[in-house]
């Protein structure tokens, strides 16, 4: 029987052969789906105040927190590596209860902001609007007792949106995920003239294991509890797409995603639904594992970055904040 297996001739017809089209580099390029560019990554920056202040941060590699001077430099490293953006985060000198220094005009982020401005970088200006850097307590938002309160918290997160356009910000993203924070932050932009500031809404951001180095890297780690009670479940898909819904109706101008990785079936379902652009945030922790796999040679690093991000486009995501997007430019520039 054996025999007869191997001597028989099995055919597969003549159109179901896919590798036809893999034989080679230059067929596989040539069909290939899904390709990244440069010009759609955006790279997070961790902003304090000083001159020629660099502080490492561990959990992060290759990463530090950065005073307004060595922050402009860094982009213009990402400039000339054809990065499309970058987004700005502030570690402040000072927090409060209520998260106020998150507009303060002389802060590390509208400071900086106006330092690439005068710049005038090719790259899209983003700040993060939420008050988690900016609170005593780590929190999103102001307490009231032990509970979040949404509707006391929405004219803080506008403030600093408001500050930070002045300061020259293309794009602020609010992050907080209070409800209505998205129409909150457009009113409140269009009465004070800067109309033209896009929004780009952390729509769809769950309640994830994966910030944990980012929480170093702002100081942001809560005193108190989790932020389960405003993030969302990671189990609910649904509602995912409701509070894209909600956030496209209060005027985002992009729609976020976040963590990437876990949030690949719902770029998918947004791409289908909405016409509009989307982003995905490949997080901390995505970027951690990735790292520590490849310091132990369990992984190829260059391989595995470029895979999760493939991946992240393949599913629907224009746009990318990475913490790879300097690596991941100077990779696709050596690309024939």
């Amino acid at each position: 029987m054996r025999e007869a297996l191997r001597t028989r001739s099995v055919t597969t017809p003549a159109a179901d052969r896919p590798r036809r089209l893999r034989a080679n580099p230059a067929l596989r390029s040539l069909v290939r789906e899904t390709w990244l560019n440069p010009a759609q990554l955006v790279a997070p920056i961790f902003v304090v105040s000083g001159r020629r202040r660099r502080e490492e941060i561990s959990s992060l590699k290759g990463h530090s927190r950065m005073s307004p001077d060595l922050a402009v430099a860094e982009a213009e490293r990402l400039a000339g590596l054809g990065v499309g953006g970058i987004l700005l985060f502030g570690i402040p000198d000072s927090k409060d209860a209520r998260g106020e220094t998150a507009a303060d005009e002389s802060g590390p982020v509208p400071e900086t902001l106006r330092r690439l401005t005068a710049a005038k970088l090719p790259l899209a200006l983003a700040a993060d609007v939420c008050l988690c850097e900016y609170t005593t307590h780590g929190h999103c938002g102001v307490l009231e007792g032990d509970r979040i309160d949404n509707d006391a918290t929405l004219p803080l997160l506008a403030e600093a949106a408001i500050v930070y356009a002045e300061s020259g910000a293309d794009i602020v993203a609010p992050s907080a995920m209070m409800d209505g924070q998205v129409a909150a932050l457009r009113s409140g932009l269009d009465v004070a003239g800067f109309a033209e500031t896009a929004i780009i809404a952390y729509a769809s951001k769950h309640a994830s294991v994966l910030y944990g180095p980012f929480r170093e890297a702002a100081g942001s780690t809560p005193s108190f509890g989790d932020r389960k009670s405003y993030q969302m479940d990671p189990a609910n898909g649904r509602e995912a797409m409701r509070e894209l819904t909600l956030d496209a109706r209060e005027g985002a101008d992009i729609l976020m995603v976040k963590p990437a990785i876990t949030s690949l079936d719902l770029l998918a379902r947004a791409r289908d639904r909405f016409d509009m652009p989307l982003a995905a945030y490949q997080v901390s922790g995505e970027a951690a594992m990735i790292e520590a796999a490849a310091e132990r040679g369990w992984i190829d690093r260059r391989g595995a970055v470029l895979e999760a991000l493939t991946s992240i486009a393949r599913a629907g995501a224009h746009i990318i904040v990475t913490y790879f997007a300097a690596d991941v430019a100077a990779w696709l520039k050596e690309t024939p």
